[in-house]
């Protein structure tokens, strides 16, 4: 069984994205109204707004924790062509019975990018204090804070170019075979037919190489995620698009010593419309995928280690042109309207109004 909880987060715009920290016990949402907020679950499982701040000029596409070894520090990108490091800042107790004030401060700005900045993800804690972004210029950048204690300095580490703009991006988190380092990106491009997901390696040359690209997905991709690995002899992928995939990658020697990737795909059609979000739990035994159907969907193998769509969540008002597939139990929340209409202007002449 599968408990929802409705929380009203009293944004003013879409959110786009939410993240939890390492522990499951923080939440960050942003949304194009330009907002940041930071929300903490209580004794009793109640999550509690206990920080909000305007954060860009533009509209907040994603947020991503750091491991708590390098504190409560957060990253987020936006529309406004910058990605911002925050770090949250403990003062000192008002009084004896009351908590300590917080406050999130902005430590750095990463202005390198001509265009909008689309995505941000930290590195596994193993890298150190590392993080990556892509933007619709095409051009993975990544940073590393050589000070830990000194969040203010984050120099550019490598700049990798791409031929088409990406949209999203994950560190695989496994040390296991093919790569100590390696990287997925995705492109939304909406032209070309071509292979949209890209995988990267840190060479031995200390550089980042495209490796591969995954030619069977070639609809514009929205987010993709690597599986944690606890132990498999190959990687797992899961990508969002047209439709959910679920691709393994795997290393394979040829005659002359060298490794190449074995990439298989599988396609899962199942939200019948685009699909938005993808997630793993820690031990890659579970995937969550959301889409424009407003249902939540979550995946397991079963006995003959094949993936597939265990339970739908669905929320009351969702829209009803999508039915969630017949063998999925359904599990139905009501939603309170979010939707706000404002005043932006008035017509006073029908010339005004451009006909199409």
């Amino acid at each position: 069984m599968f408990e929802v909880e409705l929380i009203s987060a009293d944004h003013k715009d879409v959110i786009h994205d939410v993240a939890f920290d390492y522990y499951g016990r923080r939440m960050a949402t942003c949304s194009s109204d330009q907002t940041v907020k930071v929300w903490d679950e209580d004794e009793k499982g109640n999550w509690i707004e206990s920080s909000n701040w305007k954060a860009h000029s533009g509209s907040i596409w994603r947020i991503s924790w750091a491991h708590p070894e390098f504190g409560q520090v957060l990253v987020t990108c936006s529309f406004d062509r910058t990605a911002s490091v925050w770090e949250e800042i403990v003062g000192e107790k008002v009084a004896s019975l009351s908590t300590p004030s917080r406050r999130w401060v902005r430590r750095m700005t990463l202005d390198d990018s001509r265009t909008s900045v689309s995505d941000v993800k930290f590195a596994p804690k193993y890298l150190g204090l590392m993080l990556a972004t892509t933007s619709a210029d095409g051009i993975i950048r990544i940073y590393e804070a050589p000070d830990i204690m000194n969040l203010t300095q984050w120099p550019v580490l490598h700049e990798i170019a791409n031929k088409l703009p990406l949209s999203c991006i994950s560190w695989n988190t496994s040390t296991y075979m093919l790569s100590s380092q390696l990287l997925a990106a995705g492109s939304d491009e909406t032209a070309t037919h071509t292979g949209k997901v890209f995988i990267f390696a840190y060479s031995e040359t200390r550089k980042w190489v495209k490796t591969d690209a995954i030619n069977e997905i070639t609809q514009p991709v929205t987010d993709l995620a690597f599986a944690p690995n606890p132990g498999r002899t190959f990687h797992m992928l899961a990508v969002a698009s047209k439709d959910l995939y679920i691709v393994n990658i795997r290393g394979v020697t040829d005659a002359s010593a060298n490794t190449k990737l074995d990439i298989q795909a599988t396609k899962f059609s199942d939200h019948n419309c685009p699909v938005w979000r993808v997630c793993w739990n820690m031990l890659a035994t579970m995937l969550i995928s959301t889409g424009d159907d407003g249902c939540v969907r979550i995946w397991r193998k079963n006995y003959t280690k094949d993936w597939k769509c265990a339970a739908v969540i669905k929320a009351e008002g969702s829209y009803p042109s999508y039915e969630p597939s017949l063998n999925s139990p359904v599990m139905t929340v009501s939603a309170a309207a979010t939707a706000k209409y404002y005043k932006k202007g008035s017509i006073s002449n029908p010339n005004q109004v451009p006909w199409h």
